[in-house]
């Protein structure tokens, strides 16, 4: 396999290791990143004539600071600036791999510390074996910087408890361990301190016996509890029915959501709520991921996308104008034209 020092690949007794390893950025994902660990994912799926045949993969992030805070926003954010080819390759090539390890044949184990945000969500969350901890801070964030949730999420999302994947989406607010298993998002919980005595677990007695060993039950999940509000409140036709039903509510928790929403870019509020129900209805991850490149790649035209970007992560003053500047101002050709088809769309293999 090709060397490269972004993502780490090793094979331990039959458990193939995958590091994220960009530490000092969260450990976002890059193409080389998502290139790595595509080749290794292959490699691995049948090679029952390797010398060490890889029965189990192991996916960690290096560092203290968590799994992965998504993609590397800042290069994407360049790439629109510059008309968008290589954020829409970045994106054509992530959300390959997504669906790969939606579909991966043999057990996927994702552990999910620290923060797990986007990308994140997108190389853990469609595992099949995805253990979250006592630190786990996970978020699809995208409405914040004038994108819309993407690499599976709104697949995730959509088939969250209730409206809890819409309240997620809509004020991209970070939630726990113990949320993310309620809501589909996460499978097992390990604590923290556990995780390096777990990972040598799975590598020296195998992924069944680890979980046994050191899988706890999860605490209640704060999500999980609000969801009476929640349900209420996110019933609503549109962005701004939603946000007068939480301003109206009695929860406290409920006028806070209205008012994180409010800083929200009014465009990417108004086609995340479309993207979740439409993600519903859709049959496959597959399916949502053709639907979300198509919104990605509307994105990249956008003026919110480099806009968030921008007052988020670049200037950092933390004040986007975004256009239109108001939830009443977005039209229902605004958020149709996120939903066009590609040039080209997104295919995969059993497409073809």
């Amino acid at each position: 396999m090709t060397e490269n020092e972004d993502v780490l690949v090793s094979v331990r007794n039959g458990v193939g290791i995958l590091t994220l390893n960009r530490p000092k950025a969260i450990n976002s994902l890059n193409d080389a990143m998502v290139a790595g660990m595509s080749e290794a994912l292959h490699a691995w799926a049948d090679d029952s004539a390797a010398d060490e045949p890889v029965h189990t993969v192991l996916l960690t992030g290096a560092g203290e600071r968590g799994l992965c805070a998504g993609g590397d926003v800042v290069a994407l954010y360049h790439s629109a600036k510059a008309g968008g080819a290589d954020a829409r390759r970045f994106w054509y090539d992530e959300y390959l791999l997504n669906a790969y390890i939606g579909s991966y044949p043999k057990p996927y184990v994702a552990v999910m510390d620290g923060i797990v945000m986007g990308g994140g969500v997108g190389v853990a969350s469609h595992g099949n074996i995805r253990v979250a901890t006592d630190t786990t801070k996970m978020a699809m964030p995208e409405v914040g910087i004038g994108f819309i949730p993407d690499v599976g999420g709104t697949y995730l999302l959509s088939r969250a408890p209730g409206a809890l994947g819409l309240h997620a989406a809509l004020t991209g607010a970070p939630f726990s361990g113990a949320d993310a298993i309620a809501m589909g998002f996460a499978d097992h919980y390990v604590l923290h301190d556990k995780l390096a005595d777990f990972a040598e677990s799975v590598i020296a007695d195998g992924i069944q016996n680890a979980l046994a060993t050191y899988a706890l039950e999860p605490p209640a999940s704060p999500l999980l509890e609000q969801r009476g509000w929640i349900d209420e409140c996110y019933a609503g036709d549109t962005v701004a029915d939603i946000i007068a039903a939480l301003r109206g509510h009695d929860e406290q928790a409920a006028r806070d959501a209205a008012g994180l929403i409010a800083t929200r870019s009014p465009v990417a509020l108004a086609v995340t709520l479309e993207a979740v129900r439409r993600a519903a209805e859709l049959a496959t991850l597959e399916d949502v991921l053709r639907q979300e490149y198509r919104t990605s790649c509307a994105s990249v035209k956008s003026h919110d996308f480099v806009e968030g970007i921008r007052a988020q992560l670049v200037d950092k003053d933390r004040n986007p104008q975004w256009s239109p500047a108001s939830i009443a101002a977005v039209t229902p050709a605004d958020v149709e034209a996120y939903f066009v088809p590609a040039d080209p769309d997104l295919t995969f293999q059993e497409d073809n």
